[in-house]
């Protein structure tokens, strides 16, 4: 057998469903264990890599034509599956995140590296007797890295990252303070897209929200003033510069309720690398300082305090 084959009969083995042992699953399980045609299995390692290395190496090694804007492919048909399988962990970062990693479970090496032993029967056997007790413990080891939230008295839990801590932040921080009593119709969360969005009520407020892509991160609507607070939490990209200020004003054009525009930043460092893109008419607030807020309104408060 080559080694695309084996792979195969590796997958089967294990009790993967069909769909997962086709040719782009089993260049996923090489590519991970580094494993090039002419390679020993005892030779497999389980380095941190990006679909984008495993791209490039079955194209390099294994003569195959696959273009980079097949990475949704490789995440879905493969790597999702292997990961709820326990047969690969992610480094627990943002999915869209450049430093997001995937690699081969401890578990899953060792069985490969005794492909071609007297080991390679017991060492399956051996996984598949404690395949649910593996697939618990990673999938509690992922749950673990989650981010608890309380978002209109109901508890959500973000995934890991930069940009998700400060939306926690948002919630729990800059709402009570600067948006008292306010309920949040819709926040995102960089794994799942749409973690609360209150579509009633938007459609009620007058939104256009068919379009995910241009909802900003977080909306708080406060109804005893009828506000609504339009906030991004910008931590590389994405502050309320004024093309999005268009954009979300086109966005909200029925909109009745007042519209403030709120970029939220988690240290003063961050916020000075965007100060000059922020437009004129939107709130500033940074949460390592989040009891103050930065006005750039012109004359509006202006006066003695």
């Amino acid at each position: 057998m080559d080694k695309i084959e084996e792979t195969r009969d590796f997958l089967n083995r294990i009790g993967m469903p069909k769909a997962q042992q086709a040719d782009i699953c089993c260049y996923v399980i090489l590519a991970m264990a580094g494993i090039k045609p002419d390679m020993q299995w005892k030779e497999a390692t389980n380095e941190w890599i990006r679909i984008h290395d495993i791209i490039q190496f079955a194209n390099s090694y294994y003569g195959t034509t696959y273009a980079e804007n097949s990475r949704e492919t490789f995440r879905k048909q493969a790597l999702h599956h292997f990961r709820t399988a326990a047969l690969v962990e992610d480094n627990g970062k943002a999915t869209n995140s450049p430093n997001y990693r995937y690699r081969l479970t401890e578990e899953t090496l060792q069985m490969l590296r005794v492909r071609d032993t007297i080991e390679w029967q017991p060492s399956l056997r051996r996984f598949l007797h404690y395949h649910q007790s593996l697939i618990e413990m990673y999938a509690s080891k992922k749950k673990m890295s989650m981010m608890p939230v309380q978002i209109n008295g109901q508890d959500f839990s973000f995934s890991p990252g930069k940009h998700n801590e400060l939306q926690k932040a948002i919630i729990e921080e800059f709402a009570p303070r600067f948006a008292p009593n306010s309920e949040c119709l819709y926040v995102g969360d960089t794994i799942e897209k749409d973690l609360v969005k209150n579509v009633e009520k938007l459609t009620e407020l007058g939104f256009e929200i068919t379009l995910h892509d241009k909802m900003p991160d977080v909306v708080l609507y406060r109804e005893d003033k009828d506000w609504l607070y339009f906030v991004e939490s910008v931590t590389s990209v994405g502050p309320m510069d004024p093309k999005r200020i268009l954009e979300i004003t086109e966005m909200t054009k029925d909109v009745a309720a007042g519209k403030i525009f709120v970029t939220a930043f988690l240290d003063f460092k961050t916020y000075k690398r965007f100060s000059e893109e922020l437009a004129w008419e939107t709130e500033v607030w940074i949460a390592e300082m989040p009891d103050h807020m930065i006005h750039l309104n012109g004359d509006k408060f202006l006066g003695p305090r």
